[in-house]
């Protein structure tokens, strides 16, 4: 746990280093990111706020996702990803969102989007949206879920120090 606590104090740290407050947009991860972030005391410095949109009616009612864009792509997309944290920026008071949408399993892979496909998108207030695909081991739903919890701090991490 405590590479995790480490992980998340970094994250928590660059925040408040650039004076920014941070958001989540999460589908796979079901609010495990915020959880992360919310259990070290003294986060409600830097944390704005969590959106868990799990369905694709909360992506649009909540981020406002086109419908269009789920339509097209699925909720497990670059376009989805990119569109949640641009719309978890826009409807918060933060300067940095992080989103996630993926397989997580035991169900629901494809050969197109296999169980362990993740996007992850970033959203820096003054900078184009980024999204990432990551790939991860089916070693079951928790290691997916807490990997993908792992990864977008440290995509945030990174986007943060300028990396």
């Amino acid at each position: 746990m405590s590479e995790d606590t480490d992980l998340v104090v970094a994250f928590l740290k660059a925040c408040w280093e650039r004076r920014v407050m941070a958001t989540t947009a999460e589908s796979c991860t079901g609010g495990l990111i915020a959880t992360m972030l919310t259990d070290v005391p003294g986060a409600s410095a830097v944390v704005d706020r969590g959106f868990v949109t799990y369905s694709n009616a909360a992506k649009v009612e909540m981020l406002g996702v086109a419908i269009e864009t789920l339509e097209q792509f699925g909720a497990v997309s670059q376009q989805t990803a990119l569109e949640m944290a641009a719309g978890a920026l826009a409807n918060s008071k933060a300067g940095i969102a992080l989103a996630t949408t993926g397989v997580a399993g035991p169900e629901g892979g494809t050969d197109e989007k296999p169980v362990g496909l993740v996007w992850f998108g970033i959203a820096v207030e003054g900078r184009k949206p980024l999204a990432i695909k990551r790939v991860f081991e089916n070693s079951g739903r928790d290691f997916i879920r807490r990997e993908a919890a792992r990864t977008a701090l440290q995509y945030g991490v990174e986007a943060l120090r300028g990396a």
